[in-house]
């Protein structure tokens, strides 16, 4: 056994250390909603026995997200979306990087609906417990950017500032050494919305509607990706707009709005 920069040699078996963060954070996020759900009093091997589906469809719709909405710096080496559709094997090669979290939040999302629905289970309850445990598994997974060396901001020679080698860097932008730790910065943003989340969900669980952490976890989310797209130097371009930040602005308006709409039906119901 030996290891290099992105992984471990096993005889024959090569472990990348991006995979093996990944599935941390998967396995990270699964215990908290577990302790969550037992704390509810709900059942909580409901998650273990979804785990293998709501993870191959978050895995299935986050590379879905990055081959409809490639980088620049992918679009400037041929790795489009019409390279990916016609090469297959380059679509799955998702230990390689790129996978889109808001596709794995909608391909989980999608396949943890229709378990719940098969089950019995109320999905609005198990949303409201996923919600932290993505948080979680989100401020552990991008450590597999760090890994890859990918996910940095503009160049600065802030205290923190990592140093990214020659290789990784940007067209445009090689005679720079240290950049913004984007994924450092959403990482310790997600770790603070676990604790966020957890809080509001039991003070004011008797309170809230079934859902409303998630809808909270739709408004946190987009917040931190709108602010650090804006220091992004790979951010992902549809028709000239920022791909990722329309979303998170569609996405934490509408949400918004939905807990508003929420709120006020409820104090006009006391």
């Amino acid at each position: 056994m030996f290891f290099d920069q992105y992984g471990i040699h096993l005889g024959p078996l090569y472990l990348r250390f991006y995979g093996l963060i990944v599935v941390a954070a998967i396995l990270a996020g699964t215990v908290l909603i577990e302790r969550l759900a037992k704390a509810r009093g709900m059942n909580a091997q409901f998650i273990w026995d979804s785990l293998i589906w709501t993870t191959v469809a978050g895995v299935v719709g986050a590379r879905l997200w990055h081959i409809f909405t490639p980088p620049p710096s992918s679009i400037a080496v041929g790795l489009t979306t019409r390279f990916y559709v016609t090469h297959p094997l380059d679509a799955i090669a998702v230990w390689n990087g790129g996978l889109g979290i808001p596709g794995a939040v909608i391909g989980g999302g999608l396949a943890m609906y229709v378990l719940a629905r098969r089950r019995g289970e109320s999905f609005l309850a198990w949303a409201d417990l996923i919600a932290p445990g993505l948080a979680l598994g989100q401020a552990v997974g991008r450590w597999a950017n760090f890994v890859n060396q990918e996910l940095y901001g503009a160049p600065t020679d802030l205290p923190w500032a990592i140093y990214i080698p020659p290789n990784k860097r940007l067209a445009g932008f090689e005679q720079y050494a240290t950049y913004h730790p984007l994924f450092l910065y959403e990482s310790l943003w997600s770790l603070a919305s676990v604790f966020f989340l957890i809080w509001v969900g039991r003070k004011y669980q008797k309170q809230v509607e079934k859902g409303s952490i998630f809808l909270i976890y739709l408004i946190t989310y987009p917040t931190i990706r709108f602010l650090l797209d804006f220091l992004r130097l790979d951010a992902s371009m549809v028709a000239g707009i920022n791909a990722n930040q329309a979303v998170m602005v569609v996405v934490g308006v509408v949400v918004a709005g939905i807990l508003l709409f929420r709120h006020a039906r409820n104090n006009s119901n006391r």
